[in-house]
């Protein structure tokens, strides 16, 4: 590694000439923390450029507070103090324009708008899903909308304190991450996401086919080359270029960035709201009330649902945690903490709030049509003429829409964004994650409720857990919300965030760990192990909470090792001493 612009830099340092000398005639040089010279901690600057008063590049020196600490006292520590007129430059292979902190000016969600987003994440056919598919397996009303809330209240919390550093920061995800995983090892975490979310924009585009599917004529749908399933496919080609228009059709709105889907969520919240009490009016004025909703009691034992409750707990918050790591991407917008966290509490309330129509409307269907219609798709195609259901469909497509691009475009594109700066673009990820959410063969995710909640929300819960709880760990009580953001855009090896060959060790051991208790009871799920220990089967029905702690407590352990076993932090150069 080249040493001059070290050299460069200790030059403007009021040395002894002998002492400056030595050094200019020593280009292999290098300092270290028990060297008997002042311990620096070098880093790259550009060439020396005048300071304006007022700065709003985040790179700037001046915005990271530029010290000098020393550790040996024998030199004055007054004429260590560093040239205020450096400026840092990231290095390009770690950032483009996607990647940079947001500046004042693109700070502009309010907290309504951030409750608005979660309007347009929330009303969606997955969410009117959620609780009706723990009816189906055997609670009550009450209890399936208190399972769904309370998973969504604890959801809350790692929502709002992993928000706080994107709004703080107005970093991504994606940069977060470089601070505990290291700045390469942060491609694991994220691409972990990106994976889920490819998942997820698979699911939400079928659902989306399906809308389109109901309107085809009936003529086109008894053509038999057409309706019939192929079995290596899992479905109909009928259905599938439904699935592959309504793809197609969401491409549009990607296309537009992060701007184009703020303003989709904030125009489509009011309509989503007026489409879903329209709804509930239907079905409370066809159904004669909501006794037919009280009317549905329990199924279970008292150990039968506690069998039940644990797992669907885990499967709701699941539901919700892909959104939980990757917040950072909308609340580096926010205007202020108090908007960031006014906005995520619109999260359990609209939850609540739209199970319950969920499961209204479901349970009216066997009063109204004499038989159970649990697919609001299914239901709205029945509903009145076709002009009403035409509008009932474009209802059902907006709301797939803007959940799909917001909560499963974003967090993929920035992902790939991060993993290759120079060739990336957030359309160019975002068109990537549409693609591989077409290899996810939704159609078969979506078969039965138990393939849905047990083997989809919970599996992938055991990966979210443990980044989820490494993250958290690092950011409050490792670093103390205190981040160096210049070396979160730094390859240099002096770097905060560079670990070892920029992995943190500790974080991917902590985040293996996690992870490894629940896969077998992944495998009995998914029917690659035919039976498991009781112990395994608890822990799957726990994946969140158990991978969650389990990541982050054994990541804290790692770290105080390290330091008693006399690992200290490395000086850092770019904060004020605080002594």
């Amino acid at each position: 590694m080249s040493t001059t612009p070290l050299i460069i830099y200790l030059h403007h340092l009021p040395f002894h000439s002998t002492m400056n000398n030595m050094l200019l005639k020593s280009p292999s040089l290098t300092l270290h923390h028990h060297s008997t010279i002042p311990s620096l901690r070098p880093f790259y600057p550009s060439p020396i450029l005048p300071l304006p008063s007022k700065l709003t590049n985040p790179f700037h020196a001046s915005n990271i507070s530029l010290a000098m600490k020393c550790s040996n006292s024998s030199m004055n520590s007054t004429n260590m103090q560093p040239p205020k007129s450096l400026e840092f430059e990231p290095d390009p292979s770690l950032t483009n324009e996607d990647l940079k902190p947001t500046s004042p000016t693109q700070r502009i969600f309010s907290g309504l708008e951030i409750a608005s987003l979660w309007v347009g994440l929330v009303v969606g056919v997955p969410s009117y899903y959620l609780a009706g598919s723990l009816v189906d397996l055997g609670m009550s009303w009450w209890q399936g909308i208190s399972t769904v809330v309370l998973a969504n209240i604890i959801l809350l919390f790692p929502l709002i304190l992993t928000g706080h550093a994107g709004t703080k920061y107005g970093i991504s995800f994606p940069v977060l991450a470089r601070s505990s995983f290291g700045i390469h090892g942060a491609h694991i975490p994220t691409l972990l996401r990106a994976l889920i979310g490819c998942g997820w924009y698979g699911i939400e585009s079928w659902i989306g086919g399906e809308a389109i599917f109901i309107l085809l004529p009936n003529s086109l749908k008894k053509i038999t080359f057409l309706s019939n399933n192929l079995p290596w496919l899992g479905t109909s080609p009928l259905e599938f270029s439904c699935f592959m228009v309504f793809w197609v059709a969401q491409l549009a709105i990607v296309w537009r960035g992060v701007d184009g889907i703020r303003q989709l969520e904030k125009f489509s919240a009011p309509i989503l709201i007026f489409l879903t009490s329209c709804l509930l009016v239907w079905s409370y004025v066809k159904a004669g009330g909501f006794n037919h909703l009280f009317s549905l009691s329990s199924r279970l034992t008292n150990s039968e649902f506690l069998s039940v409750f644990f797992p669907s707990l885990t499967a709701n918050i699941s539901f919700w945690a892909t959104v939980a790591l990757n917040i950072p991407d909308f609340t580096r917008y926010a205007k202020s903490q108090k908007d960031q966290v006014i906005g995520q509490i619109g999260l359990p309330i609209f939850m609540g709030l739209f199970t319950f129509v969920g499961l209204v409307v479901t349970s009216s269907t066997k009063v109204i049509f004499g038989e159970v219609i649990s697919s609001p798709i299914q239901l709205l195609g029945r509903i009145g003429g076709f002009s009403t259901s035409v509008l009932a469909i474009v209802g059902i497509s907006l709301a797939t829409i803007t959940t799909n691009i917001a909560a499963n475009v974003v967090a993929p594109a920035n992902a790939l964004v991060n993993l290759n700066p120079s060739w990336f673009t957030f359309r160019r990820g975002a068109f990537l994650t549409a693609i591989l959410g077409i290899a996810f063969q939704p159609w078969r995710l979506l078969k039965s409720s138990e393939s849905f909640v047990y083997t989809w929300l919970v599996g992938y819960s055991a990966l979210m857990g443990p980044i989820g709880g490494i993250v958290l760990v690092d950011y409050y009580v490792v670093k103390k919300m205190k981040l160096r953001i210049s070396d979160l855009y730094t390859r240099s090896t002096f770097g905060e965030y560079y670990y070892y060959k920029g992995f943190n060790v500790d974080a991917i051991v902590a985040l293996v760990v996690g992870i490894l208790p629940v896969v077998p009871g992944f495998l009995q799920k998914v029917g690659v192990v035919s039976s498991i220990h009781d112990g395994f089967v608890v822990v799957y029905n726990n994946a969140w909470f158990i991978s969650f702690f389990l990541g982050g407590f054994l990541y804290w352990i790692l770290l105080s090792l390290r330091r008693k076993l006399g690992e200290s932090d490395a000086i850092d150069a770019l904060l004020p001493d605080t002594k």
